[in-house]
C-alpha cells in the first residue's frame, strides 16, 4: 500500500498523528472559542476604560490573528460586548478600584 500510494500514506500519517495530539487536548480546544470573545471584551474594556485610551487605538489593541465578528462598546453604561467564532462575552467597567469585569456567560 504505500509503495503503490506514497502521498494518501503519507496524508493517512498525519491525521492519524494530528487526531493522536488532539484527543489529549480536546477540553482546550473546546474552550478555545470562549477564549476570542472574552479576551477582546476584557481588553476592550481596560484599554478604554480603565486607561482612558481612544476607541481606535483600542480597536488595534486587541485586534488578532482570529477575528472578531463584533465588537459593541456602549460608552453610557460602559460595557463592552464582543463576539468571535460563535460565542458573545461582556466585559463592564466597575469603578477606579475595580476596574474591568468579565461577566459571566449565559
Amino acid at each position: 500500500m504505500i509503495r503503490r500510494h506514497p502521498i494518501l500514506s503519507v496524508l493517512a500519517l498525519l491525521l492519524l498523528l494530528l487526531l493522536a495530539w488532539a484527543w489529549p487536548n480536546r477540553a482546550h480546544l473546546v474552550a478555545f472559542p470562549d477564549i476570542i470573545g472574552a479576551y477582546t471584551a476584557k481588553e476592550y474594556c481596560s484599554c478604554r476604560y480603565v486607561s482612558g485610551n481612544p476607541a481606535t487605538y483600542c480597536e488595534g489593541y486587541v485586534k488578532q490573528y482570529v477575528p472578531i465578528s463584533s465588537l459593541l462598546d456602549d460608552e453610557g453604561a460602559k460595557r463592552v460586548t464582543a463576539s468571535g467564532l460563535g460565542r458573545t462575552h461582556s466585559a463592564v467597567w466597575l469603578g477606579e478600584r475595580q476596574g474591568c469585569q468579565l461577566l459571566p456567560s449565559k
